[in-house]
């Protein structure tokens, strides 16, 4: 039950900043959506530090996990977000910049995972995980 409570509290504090980005740095139909993959880089790489670093230490708990991984990233990161701005850039006659823009949120976000996953390895002085279980435990 914990989990679920750190998720929903999670969920509202990532909602709460990704509004505030989408406040901060409004952009029009046809225009590149920075601020979109901005969030998702950042996003990416804050994920891949958590689990290669703080998801590796035996005495971080379930419950904060789920509530920093699913509830605050997951909800300030979103693949819809990207994707619909594909689909506008795409609409509004910008195929190339809709392509070039799914393109590098792909490759830059793999990239800037791999880079936190390297880092969060790193912080907590153990070697990189090779795996990660369902439940979180590092193998």
């Amino acid at each position: 039950m914990r989990a679920y409570l750190a998720v929903a509290l999670g969920g509202l504090i990532g909602t709460g900043l990704r509004l505030a980005s989408d406040l901060a740095f409004p952009h029009a139909d046809g225009e590149l959506p920075v601020e979109t993959f901005i969030v998702n880089l950042v996003g990416a790489f804050a994920l891949g530090w958590l689990v290669g670093g703080l998801w590796t230490k035996p005495s971080t708990p379930m419950w904060l996990k789920a509530g920093l991984g699913s509830g605050v990233l997951g909800s300030f990161t979103t693949l819809s977000a990207v994707l619909a701005s594909v689909l506008v850039l795409a609409r509004v006659g910008e195929p190339g910049l809709a392509a070039l823009y799914l393109g590098v949120s792909v490759v830059g976000g793999l990239a800037l995972a791999a880079a936190g996953l390297r880092l969060g390895s790193l912080v907590a002085h153990r070697p990189m995980p090779t795996e990660v279980t369902d439940a979180g435990e590092t193998l």
